[in-house]
Parts: C-alpha cells; structure tokens; sequence
C-alpha cells in the first residue's frame, strides 16, 4: 500500500518564521540584483550612445558623409532617448534579467547580441522610414550598436564572475529537493555538480510512496521518507521540489502540489515520457484543458530563423568569393588526374525531408558507385583520388556547397545531409533520427568538431545534432565555424 502525507501539522512558529525570513531575504536579494543589473545596463547603453555621438560628430569621423550642422548634443538629445528606451526594451524582451540566469554569462551574451543585432537594424529601419529633424546618422547607427554590446558584455562579465563568487552564489541558488530518482536526474546531477554558475543547489532526495525504483546517486543525501515530506520541506528550507518519478498515484501528485503551495515551495515534474528535445516542451490549454507537448525550440522562432538565414547569405557569398580560386585549382589538379567532371552531384535530404542536390569536388574515380553501392569512404579505399586525400582533409570539397547555402537549401552550421537510401535504414534503427529534419543540414555542425564525421557512431552523432537543435543560438553557429577550421581530421 502507497504511503501518503499526514494531516498538515503546524511548525513551531519560531522555526517557520526563520525559514520564511531565510528565504525571503534570498529572493530580495535576487530582486535587489535584477534592479542593479537593469541599472548599470542602462548606465553603460547611455554611455556608449554618447560615445558613439562624440566619435561620429566630434572626431575625425564628422567628414565622412554629408552632416547637418545643426547636429549639437541638445538636438541629438532625443534620438539619443529613443535609442536608449528601444535597446532596454529589447534587452528586457530577451529575458536578460530573469532571475534564475543572472549568473550566467553565456545566456546573458546571447541575449545581448540578439539585442544589439536588432537595435541596429530597428534603427537603421527608422532612419529611413521616418523623418527625424535632425535625421539619424547610420553610421552613427553601426558605431552605437557595436559600443553598446561590447560595453554591455564587458559589464556583464565581471558582474556574472561577482555572482558566482561565495557566499554570493550560496545565497542565489535555489535549495533543490528530489521526489523519487530516475536517469534524468543522475543527468541534473552531473549537470549541476560544477555548482557556482547554476541556479540550483541539489539538498537531498526522499523516495516515492512505493519506494525507489532506480536508487539515487551516493553523493546525493536521503533525507528521510516520503511521509515526512512537509517536515523536509521546512527543515532543509526547500525552495524546489522536483518530482522524478511519475509512479506516484494522481491523488498523491495533487496531495504533494498543495503541500508545496501551502509552504511556499515551487512545484516542478520531471516529464520523463519526453526523452528529446526537452528545451521544446510548452503548456498550452485547449478549452481548458492543460496539454503539453514538443512545439517551440530555438529555430522555430521567426526571429531566429531570419538571423540564421542573415548570416548564412553573407557567409555564404564571402564563401564564394573566397573559395572560387581554391574551386578553379583543385578542380583542374581532378581533371588532370583523372579526366571528367570536376564536380560531384549527390541527392541528400534536407529540411522536414525534402530532398535536393549537394556539390562537391570530385575526390573519386567518376566510376567510384558504377556497382550500386551506397556507403562511406574508408581510410584506403582504392576509389580516391590521390589529391583526393588533401581534398578531404581540408574540406576543399565542401567550397560548392556555399551554393547550396546561398540557395536556402542548407545552412553555415547544421547537421550534415545525409543521402536518403542511408536515411530510410537509419531512420528504423538509430532513436530520434528524423529529428535531425526540424532545420535546415549545415556545412559543418556540432558532431563534426567534435569528431563525429563519415564513419563514425551515429548515435553520438545524433545526440550531439540533437543538442545543437536544442540549444541553438548565433554564437553557438560562430563558435562551431571558428572550431571548424581546428578539425580537420580527414573524413572518410
């Protein structure tokens, strides 16, 4: 029989009201720091607009352009304004001062970027679309909006270093409480074990009613059992319960939910019936009806989607003015050892599965799949081209596919197309493999920098497609093209 909460039974009031003012002081400093950072961002956005008027209007810069001559500070003073109140707006649209990721320097630069990246654009927007006397200088435009990300990342990280500081970083993390173990959370675990730079503060676990069904990880306390649930709650002054095990009976579920509101406590489920994707998951209701279930991840947004694809057309036309030299030398040393075309068509799968034609150097014999067979290159396989191997090895062979990217077809960064005959046995066998379709295939990805490429596991190979979709942001894209020219390990 499933054992279930006692009675409530009030605390000693001595104890509940430290607990009270414990947390309450550690959620007011949480509040206190969201001020102070939305302060000092807009300290330094005002400054580095100002900075940039004295660089466009008062130094050498004022000759380039025509100017109005009555461009003075006090008539620039509103321009200025809108610039300042726009980019705060923006900085508060990309979550910068949520309070669970104040200390994060990576979530805070990528929000940061997006919203440098789009206060320019805004403002370069209005300066043609509206008629400001006097008007907005558009290389004022590029030189404030570049200031303002660097001096706001340069702020923010020393202010993300001064958070994970102690006892700072012992005050901000919330006191997380396990109901119950599973895989998940020996993932949370390693996950949170570096400690200062996450929100969360692991304190203990408690079994399920029926007991646990995988046991805990040894590190992780065992504060004692089910039935003493509230009496943890108070003690150890919980500020999260998370529930892992989705054993526990419905009743119990709602039992333990209105425990944790009567003390306080934030409620949280562990959806383990979603094994991917998880940083899609979204509640929505239909007719009041709570559904939840995978819809939004990063490149589902339009926004996001129309950076990617900003990057992938100046990337890909710098790629092609680049690499044209590299495609004439390389494909005349092909056609010189072995007479044919010089370029290599394949059809590969791309987006929600639609098929298209990649481009490559030819590394091999024009015969090379004259008996059908559809696989990878080995180390030594006979086909290749003897230049074939510098071919691979630097990635000369991948220059056409800028083509590719330029057309839409593909993107800078992704996981690689494969070719559809591969596909439909993959698909039957490799967990999640058609999930790799939510974007657009790359030229390079994040399986690839890290060493899967051609014949390597598909299954890392997936995990790693899987957590780029996830967790994709444009400095993540930059990251993996830098990285990209470090690996160059030849692919077979």
């Amino acid at each position: 029989m499933n054992a279930t909460l006692p009675p409530p039974q009030h605390p000693a009031p001595a104890t509940e009201a430290q607990r009270d003012n414990h947390r309450a002081d550690r959620r007011h400093l949480s509040e206190r720091l969201i001020v102070a950072a939305f302060a000092v961002d807009l300290l330094v956005v005002l400054a580095m607009l100002l900075f940039a008027y004295a660089l466009r209007f008062h130094s050498k810069l004022k000759f380039v352009g025509l100017l109005d001559d009555r461009i003075t500070l006090i008539a620039y003073s509103g321009q200025l304004a809108l610039g300042a109140l726009l980019l705060m707006a923006l900085l508060v649209k990309f979550q910068l001062y949520r309070p669970d990721r104040l200390s994060s320097f990576t979530y805070a630069a990528d929000g940061i970027a997006k919203a440098c990246f789009t206060w320019l654009l805004a403002f370069m927007g209005f300066s043609l679309m509206l008629r400001f006397d006097p008007s907005i200088s558009r290389l004022y435009c590029l030189l404030a909006g570049f200031e303002c990300m660097i001096g706001l990342l340069t702020w923010r990280l020393f202010f993300c270093r001064l958070l994970r500081r102690q006892p700072m970083a012992g005050q901000l993390r919330q006191r997380l409480l396990f109901v119950g173990w599973t895989e998940e959370c020996d993932k949370i675990h390693h996950i949170l074990r570096p400690g200062h730079r996450h929100p969360y503060e692991i304190i203990g676990v408690i079994p399920p009613p029926g007991g646990f069904t995988i046991q805990p990880h040894p590190a992780i306390p065992r504060l004692g059992s089910y039935a003493d649930a509230r009496a943890i709650l108070i003690r150890e002054q919980i500020d999260v319960a998370l529930v892992s095990d989705l054993s526990i009976g419905r009743d119990e579920l709602a039992t333990l939910s209105n425990l944790c509101e009567r003390e306080l406590v934030d409620y949280k489920i562990l959806p383990s019936a979603f094994q991917i994707l998880l940083s899609g998951l979204h509640l929505e209701s239909f007719n009041g009806i709570p559904l939840l279930g995978v819809s939004r991840l990063p490149l589902q947004s339009a926004f996001n989607q129309f950076l990617k694809r900003c990057i992938d057309i100046v990337g890909s036309l710098v790629g092609l003015i680049i690499g044209t030299p590299l495609v004439l030398l390389f494909g005349y040393l092909v056609h010189r050892e072995s007479p044919g075309p010089i370029f290599y068509k394949q059809v590969r799968v791309g987006r929600s599965g639609k098929r298209f034609t990649i481009y490559k150097i030819r590394s091999m014999r024009p015969d090379a799949e004259a008996d059908g067979h559809v696989g990878w290159s080995t180390p030594d396989d006979p086909r290749r081209l003897r230049i074939g191997d510098t071919i691979r090895k630097w990635n000369i062979d991948e220059i056409p596919q800028f083509w590719n990217v330029l057309k839409g077809e593909m993107s800078l960064v992704g996981p690689r197309p494969e070719r559809p005959e591969l596909i439909y046995n993959f698909r039957e066998v490799i967990p999640h493999y058609n999930a790799r379709h939510n974007i657009k295939p790359g030229l390079t990805g994040w399986a690839q920098i890290n060493g899967y490429r051609g014949n390597t596991d598909l299954t890392e190979r997936i995990k790693c497609d899987l957590f780029y979709i996830e967790n994709w942001n444009f400095l993540l894209d930059f990251q993996i093209m830098l990285l990209t020219f470090f690996k160059r390990d030849n692919a077979y």
